[in-house]
């Protein structure tokens, strides 16, 4: 039997400028012609736009124009009071208004029913104004049944040359969808083009997270299987549907959060050193995580669906989709082996949190006495906050003060937010959308690893555990404690972050 994926071009050539983090010399950079596919969509309101409009009135990027399309019907004018609305009320970067006009200025609209000639024109008028080394990037913020469209498009429209493409997730539903997928998008694009994006790996603290690894002497001798006892990955939100439901009930949570954003976490934590900070040693280091990922089999997972879900518009009455997953994966090589990954995520919990925790195995404790307190407090945990002011926190037994020798656990904490450089920390999209213009491929994922992460979720994906209901504002169904025993969840966490002062 002939694998499909034989055919697909093998060569991957990443242009880009390697290995610094990103660029304050926007001069060396093209002007580019950003197309924003999905442009009056909810991600391109509460992020691209807003991110885009600080990325443009900014030193980190060159001169850019911005052409949106979607679905309805908007003259120029109401495109950019759209954008105006989003850059307002969503931005983590907001424009003074006094530079808005100079952002509206750069913005115009032409609707899908424009055809591809409509398109074409718009992005030419865009590229005259910017002169003749304009570069294209073509932003999908589209649903994933509509990429194939869209790519039919820009090829219809001739705007796949000197251009790169944006495409969100997720990449397919399985190995052989996301294998049509992907061999569909290198027929009109070279894999060099394309950019998978995963916004979790933008956020600050991921990245941090290769930079806590390796540049530290005190950390890289220890980190494998002989000091760490397990790791979770745990990403719960208080957020529902949020008017998706058409979306998630065709997805669930593995295929929304999992595949594309927990593993993609996960090799950063488990990847080997690459040869070097640059896009082509970082991913191949990645995809050998997902190359030695164990099959994802359904008795080590646990599937939730929260109470109410089934009453939601756009819901079937007897949905199996799951809107929480937690689960058991391990990976089968010499640093990892037999060293448990714990996943979660889910929708309506109690908390919304972005936590990495590392448990380090546990030392012998012989020699104090009974009654110490030592081993009460759990293993000590490095814990990576992956929220957008980053924290990382250490927690350790240390002597109470006082007579006796009493133990408690106690903590090391740091945070981007107590350092001169917070305010230069970019939101995910930003910095993303920025890497991408570079040609950048260092924080995106490539066909071959996500057709590993959907070829090691078929046991899973063939043979789904019952979903088990869970109240909203909970943790999640009660199956999560005997899944992670004889360990215990992180979260809650038994003690707040400290907040600065």
């Amino acid at each position: 039997m002939t694998d499909p994926r034989s055919h697909r071009p093998q060569t991957i050539a990443y242009p880009g400028p390697g290995s610094r983090p990103f660029r304050r010399d926007p001069e060396t950079l093209a002007p580019h012609v950003i197309v924003l596919f999905g442009a009056t969509g909810d991600l391109a309101k509460r992020k691209l736009l807003p991110g885009l409009a600080y990325l443009s009135e900014s030193e980190l990027t060159p001169s850019v124009r911005i052409v949106g399309t979607a679905m309805e019907d908007l003259s120029t004018d109401e495109f950019r009071q759209l954008a105006h609305n989003s850059v307002q009320n969503f931005g983590t970067h907001r424009l003074p208004e006094e530079e808005w006009a100079d952002f509206a200025e750069k913005l115009t609209y032409v609707p899908q029913s424009a055809g591809p000639e409509g398109l074409t024109a718009a992005v030419k008028e865009a590229e005259a104004k910017l002169g003749a080394d304009a570069r294209r990037l073509h932003y999908l913020s589209v649903p994933p049944k509509a990429a194939q469209a869209v790519i039919a498009m820009l090829r219809d429209a001739d705007l796949v040359g000197n251009s790169r493409v944006v495409m969100e997730k997720p990449f397919g539903h399985d190995l052989e969808s996301a294998i049509e997928l992907n061999d569909y998008v290198h027929h009109v694009f070279d894999e060099s083009q394309i950019f998978r994006i995963d916004h979790f790996l933008g956020k600050e603290a991921a990245q941090n997270i290769l930079a806590f690894r390796f540049a530290n002497g005190l950390f890289e001798p220890i980190w494998n299987r002989n000091f760490i006892d397990h790791i979770q990955i745990d990403i719960p939100e208080t957020l529902g549907l949020d008017q998706r439901a058409n979306f998630y009930e065709s997805t669930g949570a593995y295929k929304d959060m999992v595949v594309t954003h927990l593993m993609q976490v996960m090799a950063f934590v488990a990847m080997e050193p690459p040869t070097a900070l640059e896009p082509r040693a970082i991913s191949e280091e990645k995809n050998k995580v997902f190359r030695s990922l164990l099959p994802v089999h359904p008795w080590d997972v646990v599937r939730g669906q929260y109470s109410g879900y089934r009453e939601e518009e756009g819901v079937a009455k007897d949905s199996d989709t799951e809107t929480f997953i937690a689960l058991k994966v391990g990976l089968d090589n010499w640093r990892w082996a037999g060293v448990p990954f714990y996943l979660r995520t889910g929708k309506k919990m109690a908390e919304g949190q972005r936590i990495i925790s590392i448990a380090f195995k546990e030392a012998p404790r012989s020699m104090f006495p009974a009654g110490s307190g030592v081993g009460t407090g759990g293993p000590d945990h490095l814990t990576f906050d992956l929220a957008d002011s980053s924290k990382v926190s250490l927690s350790f037994y240390g002597k109470r003060p006082g007579p006796g020798f009493r133990l408690e656990k106690l903590s090391m904490q740091f945070s981007t937010q107590e350092t001169d450089s917070a305010g230069d920390v970019l939101e995910a999209y930003e910095r993303l959308i920025l890497d991408a213009m570079r040609g950048d491929h260092t924080l995106f994922t490539t066909a071959d690893g996500i057709e590993s992460l959907w070829d090691r979720s078929a046991p899973l994906l063939e043979d789904p555990p019952p979903v088990k209901t869970y109240p909203v504002g909970s943790w999640g169904p009660n199956a999560i404690h005997q899944l992670i025993a004889p360990n215990a969840w992180r979260l809650p966490f038994e003690r707040a972050w400290r907040e600065k002062r």
